[in-house]
């Protein structure tokens, strides 16, 4: 047990797996309409997990930090809209959340990372301005401080 609690990360440069999802206003959002700015997705086990929705609210407490790099922050899970949405607004989370069937959490390879085999663990992917794949971190811990994260972002984001 306590050698898959320890983070992992990856930082080998590789094309990011493009999709297209609907997050939780409806809208569809695809990786491609975000080339030419940097992306973080946020894999995560979602409506049930409190860490997961605590994680993304202090992210958004810094999100002028994240937007001072370009960076755009994507929370993705494998809920349905009502599931997640709940959680939301009872951890007062405004960004809108992107419903995976699994497809992309699979391609991300972050299935079963977590705490259940089918879900996603608590993972981030730093995706940069041209497409590539710059770093993947998990964090079986369920928490990685925003200043932490946004530490691993400035290491990995080509200059």
């Amino acid at each position: 047990m306590l050698l898959t609690s320890r983070p992992a990360s990856d930082a080998q440069t590789r094309p990011a797996p493009t999709f297209a999802l609907t997050d939780t206003d409806g809208q569809v959002v695809s990786l491609e309409q975000f080339r030419g700015s940097n992306v973080l997705l946020y894999f995560n086990e979602g409506a049930g997990c409190q860490s997961c929705l605590v994680q993304m609210a202090e992210i958004e407490k810094d999100e002028d930090l994240f937007a001072d790099l370009d960076l755009t922050v994507l929370p993705i899970v494998m809920n349905t809209r009502d599931q997640i949405t709940r959680d939301m607004q009872r951890n007062g989370v405004r960004t809108p959340f992107l419903l995976d069937d699994g497809t992309v959490s699979d391609a991300y390879g972050t299935l079963g990372k977590g705490m259940h085999a089918g879900l996603p663990g608590h993972s981030f992917v730093l995706i940069d301005r041209d497409g590539q794949q710059r770093w993947y971190g998990e964090y079986p811990s369920m928490w990685l401080s925003p200043t932490d994260l946004l530490v691993q972002v400035q290491e990995h984001l080509p200059a």
